[in-house]
């Protein structure tokens, strides 16, 4: 079973289900409403136990209502939480999600106040780590530790995107929105070209796949019913199958398959898949 350290955002979402997303300041009905975990690292290490990983999550919190929540979700789902910080008198993040009728969302996000800054990882054991951009210091910490150790260090590249922590990191994947924050330019495919990290660099390009150094690796095509958290899990699978020892190609189209499933299931990363669901579906589009 092999063994990654997640760290970044951890949030509750409220994730309403509306007919179009909001466009102007008036009252909005909605179908339904969940209220579900979120954060990108969070989510990742979800992700992650459901596939069959033991993960260990590295987030920050304020000791409130919000935090009992997360937290609780969170070890119900096998993830290991003894890395996390919680602090006394903080808010924790917190965000409302709407999701329209084909599966698109738009998230309002409170990313907490009065959080600590210093994580206070005293040591590392793992076969791979994955970071978000949310909490920079602990990103940082985790994947120089994570390449002192020769593991795979891999960052998902939500703008901001610090360029000494791309320049860390063994392995970047950017989100569209990342990649062109971080070069200035205004076209992916020529934002990509322009890159110039010493890692293995790839954009995440929704539906149509993922851009990479060989091209780009198309999406799998299923009925969409919510993608909040997609890019979470895709991000949590690539970091597992590269901490089992897999290459590139073949991690990427696991967490194309991990993503694509999720998409399948409203809820945020309520609907993230088991390993076997994956590799069943895998095992079909062979």
């Amino acid at each position: 079973m092999a063994r990654v350290m997640v760290a970044g955002s951890a949030a509750l979402d409220f994730v309403y289900q509306v007919d179009v997303l909001p466009q102007r300041a008036e009252k909005y009905a909605a179908r339904a409403v969940d209220i579900v975990g979120g954060g990108c690292a969070a989510n990742a290490a979800v992700g992650i136990a459901r596939l069959g990983g033991k993960s260990q999550l590295l987030a920050r919190f304020g000791k409130d209502e919000v935090s009992e929540i997360v937290l609780g979700d969170i070890l119900s789902e096998n993830v290991d939480t003894s890395a996390c910080v919680i602090t006394n008198g903080a808010r924790s993040a917190m965000s409302s999600v709407y999701v329209d009728a084909s599966g698109e969302r738009q998230i309002m996000a409170f990313r907490g106040a009065g959080l600590a800054e210093d994580p206070g990882l005293a040591e590392l054991s793992a076969d791979a780590v994955l970071a978000d951009t949310r909490w920079p210091e602990a990103a940082r910490q985790v994947i120089e530790m994570g390449r002192a150790l020769g593991i795979p260090a891999v960052l998902d590249g939500e703008a901001p995107v610090p360029v000494e922590l791309a320049a860390a990191a063994s392995h970047v994947v950017f989100s569209e929105q990342g990649l062109l924050d971080f070069t200035g330019m205004e076209d992916v495919h020529a934002a990509y070209a322009a890159l110039d990290l010493p890692g293995w660099c790839a954009v995440t390009l929704g539906a149509d796949g993922v851009l990479h150094p060989g091209g780009v690796m198309p999406g799998f095509k299923v009925d969409v019913k919510d993608t909040l958290g997609a890019g979470d899990i895709w991000h949590g699978a690539f970091a597992l199958r590269l901490g089992e020892g897999a290459g590139e190609m073949d991690a990427m189209r696991f967490a194309h398959a991990a993503a694509a499933l999720k998409c399948t299931g409203f809820g945020g990363r309520k609907a993230a898949p088991s390993r076997a669901e994956v590799e069943q579906f895998l095992k079909e589009r062979a």
